[in-house]
């Protein structure tokens, strides 16, 4: 059975992981036959948005906390995620991801991803061990190998970014996947593109069973 450590970025679209796409994920990973472990770093958010108004609310909230809320209390601090235990890396999407493992959402082209991030992305790479990323999750992998091809759906301002970083930017529809053979990155655009359940569903299915039989 192999085995992969997803990382969490909190709860919420807005301002944590998008739950549709870790749930889909996770049920999928299992549905295929995987197996899996959820990791999320133990920090305040970046802020804190209530996701009824979609303002901020002035409050903290701890990554890892939040992170709980959608798989409980089995999830660990990253900093205990070890590479040799796992065979991929998987990011979910949801606007945390470009607040809280990286800066992009409020520092455009001059972000930086969390030094814990972009240790697990290289060595995971160097270990040549598939890494996964949803929706704007692929901008993680942009900034740490720049030289990869990766997703995020149609022309948008995120792929303009990273092609400046180097990446090559694949456009996709619902529900296809990216895959960089050379580097092993699996990449499908999820919500950057206006799809529905169903949609980022089928796309997170076809990722799953291409990335199991190339691990085959």
């Amino acid at each position: 059975m192999k085995r992969f450590a997803v990382v969490l970025a909190g709860a919420g679209r807005l301002d944590g992981n998008n739950i549709h796409e870790v749930v889909l994920l996770l049920a999928e990973l299992a549905k295929q036959g995987a197996s899996y472990e959820c990791f999320a770093p133990d920090m305040l958010q970046h802020e804190v948005i209530n996701h009824y108004t979609g303002q901020p609310q002035y409050e903290q909230r701890n990554v890892l906390y939040e992170a709980t809320r959608i798989n409980g209390c089995d999830t660990r601090p990253l900093a205990e995620l070890r590479v040799a235990d796992f065979d991929g890396l998987c990011f979910p999407g949801g606007y945390g991801v470009a607040k809280n493992l990286c800066t992009f959402a409020f520092a455009g082209e001059t972000y930086t991803v969390l030094p814990e991030v972009e240790r697990l992305i290289t060595d995971f790479h160097n270990a040549k061990k598939p890494i996964v990323a949803l929706c704007i999750a692929p901008m993680l992998i942009a900034k740490v190998l720049p030289h990869t091809t990766i997703t995020l759906g149609q022309a948008c301002d995120a792929g303009t970014v990273a092609t400046k970083l180097g990446a090559k930017v694949q456009l996709t529809g619902e529900g296809e996947v990216c895959i960089d053979t050379t580097n092993r990155i699996f990449t499908t655009p999820c919500y950057m593109l206006n799809s529905d359940i169903a949609g980022v569903a089928r796309g997170i299915a076809a990722l799953v069973e291409k990335l199991l039989a190339s691990l085959k």
